[in-house]
């Protein structure tokens, strides 16, 4: 297990992904800046599952930078609807990247599938980071968080799915949580809640880091 890097590249365009990781990485006082800030291309994401793509866009961000690079793949997985829009839930937002519409669409489609009840309308999170150096070596975690989608949309904190999505054993979306609450850091807490804080949880727990 290779050592923690000093520098990181942040391999993401999303600005609150990146606020997001920015924000878990800060205890381990690395330097941090995103592939949006040095103008790296985005590369298609050609995987077809959350490893393969997290590990395209890591690799692309290491080898293009000369630093280590972070990236996350993550995306919702309704069962009603087989697990979609899964890798492919930032499509369901259009060109504009429009995650009202995204929302909407798929409250469409969970509808289309008789999916009205509470039983009937589970969901999960599921993020993979993938941690990747210059020379080719990567290594991947992740983590997911199961729970309902609600509709209407409740919050405007967060990003993507975030308001329609309510974790187990919680009574607020994600998108009425702060970051703390979402990671699940608050309070003196130390289960990480969300999918993307058990992700890096996972990193820290197997020797990535230290915090």
């Amino acid at each position: 297990m290779r050592p923690f890097p000093e520098k990181l590249v942040v391999a993401s365009h999303n600005a609150g992904k990146v606020r997001e990781i920015r924000d878990l990485l800060e205890p381990l006082g690395c330097g941090i800046i995103s592939a949006a800030e040095l103008d790296l291309p985005e590369p298609e994401e050609t995987g077809a599952t959350f490893e393969e793509n997290a590990r395209i866009k890591a690799l692309a961000a290491a080898m293009a930078s000369g630093f280590p690079a972070l990236s996350d793949d993550s995306g919702l997985c309704v069962d009603a609807l087989d697990g979609k829009p899964g890798i492919h839930s930032a499509r369901w937002a259009g060109p504009e990247k429009d995650f009202a519409l995204a929302m909407r669409n798929v409250e469409e489609a969970m509808q289309a599938a008789g999916a009205t009840g509470e039983a009937d309308r589970s969901a999960c999170f599921v993020a993979v980071m993938c941690l990747a150096w210059p020379d080719g070596h990567t290594e991947l975690f992740r983590g997911e968080i199961e729970g309902v989608m609600v509709w209407p949309p409740r919050g405007t904190k967060g990003f993507g799915y975030d308001p329609v999505f309510l974790p187990e054993g919680h009574e607020r979306t994600f998108g009425e949580m702060d970051t703390a609450e979402k990671h699940g850091w608050q309070r003196g807490q130390d289960e990480a809640l969300s999918h993307r804080a058990r992700a890096f949880k996972l990193m820290v727990e197997t020797g990535i880091g230290d915090v």
